[in-house]
């Protein structure tokens, strides 16, 4: 990332000190009604309370909040005695929930110290305290580290204000131990840096470097979630180079490494890996889109040909759609995300003219790669060309010149998939005289096939005189 300039980095500066003060002034009112009367509620009873965490961060940085949580100096039990509606969500580490009027939900959890991390996830052991400083010592970072009172005041005992000033993520004491504790934070940092434009201290770049192959012992869902953020984040391309720098990447997706520094062609003026990096950025902030803008050329290095001092990748994108079944199937994808994009992975090609195509060759196109994933795959041919450095434009004029072709079928023509036929498994069955069984679908796709040809032959009654056709001569294999 380009370093800012003196004068990005004074108005930052004054832009946190003003808004510092705006804080103090307003006091109590600084805090959304629902967070200022849970606080409220503690004190009342003679307990110590502050809002705390990322909503504090993202306050002082002129964002809006996310989720609200409280620390406070009050015991669990006496948490739920009282608030009138409060749930025992994590008890053993001291958290309870409570729903506020509205539908608003806080977690207050009592100031502690962690024990030791033997999962890597969350401390064997808590032990309450009744001092909010050792509570936000436990933190990952110092910009987290912040707790905002009830008057207006904000406590930093990290040097998380400065940090704020400076943009930058630093770990909370000593970084090796942090991440130690739960190396997904590795992960969350760069993501972090992605969301809010920061950078990495380079005290905690490097232990992040060192703590790398920690990450291999995290659970694949939580791996998997924070690569979601990632990947949505403002900056995804960012964040994806800079867990390729600091050994991440390695843990995470090794099989995108193998692009990193691999050329292309005369069509591409980056190599696979920065192309990636690029195509992610482009695509809207959709997760199956940008997961599918991810993996689209994963396997370009490993179907490299060279013809004429021509470099190839033919096929990239059936041996990618695998590549990625696999990536994400390890990764703990649910079945639904895995096909969409694996699909469009497939056929990210797809939107592709041929002088010779007929409007038969095209209404297959439609159902092969599907209707409803003609917006996503244009999208992904916009990221592509954009990313490639060589071209110009949106689209190329063959693939315009397809898009007008599609656009006009599918409003004229409406038969592409087995749904659209006028016949059914139930037609089928009764006109054949056959139980369920594949040749029922054998002899629907043969009836697409020649309705794809001839949309006019999308008659109940000529499909039925095709069906009995079929019977007389055997039915197809």
């Amino acid at each position: 990332m380009p370093e800012k300039t003196p004068r990005a980095a004074l108005g930052a500066v004054t832009g946190l000190w003003m808004r510092l003060l705006l804080v103090r002034l307003q006091g109590p009112r600084a805090l959304p009604l629902h967070v200022r009367s849970v606080v409220r509620v503690l004190t009342s009873h003679g307990f110590t309370a502050h809002a705390v965490g990322g909503a504090v961060r993202d306050l002082l940085l002129g964002r809006r909040p996310g989720d609200w949580d409280v620390a406070t100096s009050a015991e669990p039990r006496y948490v739920l005695s009282v608030f009138l509606r409060a749930i025992a969500t994590g008890l053993k580490h001291g958290t309870v929930k409570v729903i506020c009027p509205g539908g608003h939900v806080i977690d207050v959890t009592t100031y502690r110290v962690d024990g030791v991390y033997s999962d890597r996830r969350r401390p064997d052991t808590v032990s309450f305290t009744e001092s909010l400083s050792q509570d936000l010592g436990r933190r990952d970072f110092t910009v987290n580290a912040l707790a905002l009172g009830p008057t207006g005041t904000v406590i930093d005992p990290f040097g998380g204000l400065g940090d704020l000033a400076r943009r930058v993520i630093r770990c909370v004491g000593d970084p090796d131990q942090r991440l130690s504790e739960d190396a997904l934070r590795m992960m969350r940092a760069v993501r972090l840096a992605a969301e809010i434009d920061f950078t990495l201290d380079p005290g905690t770049a490097r232990a992040i470097t060192r703590n790398a192959p920690l990450l291999r012992h995290i659970a694949a869902e939580r791996v998997r979630d924070e690569l979601d953020r990632i990947l949505l984040s403002g900056r995804p391309g960012r964040a994806l180079e800079l867990m390729r720098t600091l050994g991440l990447l390695h843990i995470v997706l090794p099989e995108l490494l193998e692009g990193v520094g691999f050329d292309q062609n005369e069509h591409h003026a980056f190599t696979v890996w920065e192309h990636t990096l690029l195509s992610v950025a482009a695509v809207p902030p959709v997760h199956v889109l940008r997961l599918a803008a991810l993996l689209h050329d994963v396997a370009k290095p490993r179907t490299l040909s060279v013809e004429g001092g021509r470099r190839h990748f033919f096929g990239h994108e059936k041996v990618g759609a695998e590549m990625a079944r696999d990536i994400l199937t390890r990764l703990r994808y649910d079945k639904a995300t895995i096909a969409r994009v694996t699909h469009l992975v497939r056929h990210h090609m797809a939107l592709h003219w041929q002088p010779e195509m007929k409007d038969a060759a095209v209404r297959r196109l439609i159902n092969r790669v599907g209707p409803e994933n003609i917006p996503d795959l244009l999208e992904l041919r916009r990221a592509d060309r954009r990313a490639s450095g060589t071209k110009e434009g949106p689209v190329g004029l063959g693939t315009a010149a397809l898009l007008v072709r599609i656009e006009r079928l599918l409003k004229r023509d409406r038969v592409f998939t087995l749904q659209d036929l006028a016949v059914d498994g139930h037609d089928v069955m009764r006109v054949a005289r056959i139980p369920p069984g594949p040749e029922v679908g054998l002899i629907l796709r043969r009836l697409l096939e020649e309705v794809l040809e001839d949309p006019k032959l999308n008659d109940k009654a000529r499909l039925e005189e095709r069906i009995r056709g079929m019977t007389r001569s055997g039915l197809p294999r």
